[in-house]
């Protein structure tokens, strides 16, 4: 645990009491501060208070006459598409608004460190995909390496209820928008931008908002390394802004999409192998095309982010390299789970946008595509850019008809995911894969994309043991 500094004999308040809401006020009393902790289900407040925490009703304004700050666990809107009542209390009374991200920044360095002969780094990761990825793919590379690594933040534990740091250990952090966004303290020692596409648009009033909040970490937060997918326009002018020239190797840029040329820091992809230039020669390279855990031009930039952060530690090329290889990839991304008769199957339920199915589809040959669910912004029309692999589409989701409607392939109308693998196996020819990329949100289903990953996962295992399929 991080035991929360700065608020001792304060009372703060805590509003939402899941994972990270829990974990917050646990360290916030063992930073001997007085959690007062509130969420709008009663089990939630009735696991706090099993817990000793006192729960008192925050929607009443009067509950921050005392309160020196307000911690909100991610989920909680408090910008737009409108801020949630109870943080709006708490502007509107003066309270500072923050979240885990912040108190961690502001809590994990102790003076301990001054005993140490190398001090614990921080390396964060956001970006709208594969940031889950390379996340754990840094902390991976770094174990097999046998360096200290804790995995933390949006993967792994929460931030708060990991372990002090030691001597030379470090932490990888996953931090979504709506971490980066709030938190008042944001000082990570290497930051990664893995890319840019739309994606929770009405939690930040449109791209320019959503762009904002990812960048914070980066403007804010002043990393001594910064390491910068540049594939997009947002990447290489965030780029630009952090780089006083063009030999400045405190930027690292990434791309999968061309060659990065020039005098400074760069590690791109191309047609399956990684290359690492420093100063205008090559340096490094490494064949991404046999590894199992890491299929496909998407995964082949978060290798090339995971490397950059890794080197920027001071790892060698050939220890990176051995240890990509041993990667076992993530589940819901990318996760092969069955290879039967010829037949790969996919799991990719983590593709829930437009951007990340697209890349799923052009990572595999000769698809069965399972895809649906709850439709985000911006319609399907980039996906039939990505869809000439796509044999055929099984359309899940309560609005399964309308979602295959806008599909350039053929299609059948499944709505249930029992019936869409049921499909999908009876037509599945030697050399094809079924592969799950939705596309969409899971919850007009499902409670979260992994118990939809799940489900999938399930319905293939139960149909290939029993050998049973639509006759």
């Amino acid at each position: 645990m991080i035991p929360v500094k700065g608020f001792s004999g304060q009372k703060v308040a805590v509003l939402g009491l899941g994972r990270s809401g829990l974990a917050t006020a646990r360290a916030l009393r063992a930073g001997r501060a007085t959690p007062v902790c509130w969420d709008d289900n009663p089990a939630a407040r009735e696991t706090a208070e099993t817990e000793g925490f006192d729960c008192v009703d925050l929607r009443h304004q009067s509950e921050f006459d005392d309160v020196a700050t307000l911690v909100v666990s991610p989920g909680i809107p408090h910008l737009y598409p409108e801020p949630n009542p109870i943080i709006a209390a708490a502007l509107e009374t003066g309270v500072p608004v923050d979240n885990d991200i912040g108190l961690f920044f502001r809590s994990f360095a102790d003076q301990d460190w001054s005993k140490f002969e190398t001090p614990p780094r921080v390396i964060a990761v956001t970006g709208s995909n594969g940031k889950s990825t390379t996340a754990a793919l840094i902390h991976h590379v770094l174990t097999e390496a046998g360096r200290q690594s804790q995995l933390a933040g949006n993967i792994g534990r929460g931030v708060l209820d990991i372990d002090p740091g030691g001597d030379g250990s470090v932490v990888v952090l996953e931090l979504s928008s709506y971490q980066t966004e709030l938190a008042r303290a944001l000082t990570p020692d290497i930051a990664v931008f893995t890319n840019l596409s739309p994606d929770h648009l009405d939690r930040h009033a449109g791209m320019g908002g959503y762009f904002a909040a990812k960048r914070r970490l980066f403007a804010e937060g002043g990393p001594d390394r910064a390491i910068v997918g540049v594939d997009e326009i947002e990447g290489s002018f965030l780029a630009g802004q952090l780089a006083e020239g063009r030999s400045d190797d405190r930027v690292i840029r990434v791309s999968v999409e061309r060659k990065l040329t020039g005098p400074g820091w760069q590690v791109f992809a191309r047609k399956g192998f990684l290359s690492e230039y420093r100063k205008g020669r090559q340096t490094a390279s490494i064949d991404l095309r046999g590894i199992k855990g890491l299929p496909g031009a998407h995964n082949h930039q978060n290798a090339c982010s995971a490397y950059a952060a890794c080197r920027a530690l001071g790892l060698a090329p050939k220890a990176i390299e051995a240890a990509l290889h041993s990667y076992p990839g993530l589940p819901h991304r990318s996760q092969i789970i069955a290879e039967t008769n010829g037949v790969t199957y996919v799991n990719d339920s983590k593709a829930t946008n437009i951007d990340s199915a697209a890349k799923a589809l052009r990572a595999f040959k000769k698809i069965r595509w399972i895809c649906g669910g709850l439709e985000k912004e911006g319609g399907l029309a980039a996906l039939n850019e990505a869809s000439d692999q796509v044999i055929k589409a099984y359309v899940i989701g309560r609005e399964a008809a309308n979602f295959a409607m806008q599909l350039d392939v053929d299609t059948t109308v499944c709505t249930t995911m029992e019936r869409a693998v049921e499909q999908a196996i009876e037509d599945a020819q030697p050399n094809e894969t079924v592969l799950l990329a939705p596309a969409a949100a899971s919850f007009d289903q499902y409670d979260n994309f992994e118990q939809r990953g799940d489900d999938f996962v399930s319905e293939v295992k139960r149909r290939l043991s029993s050998g049973n399929g639509c006759k």
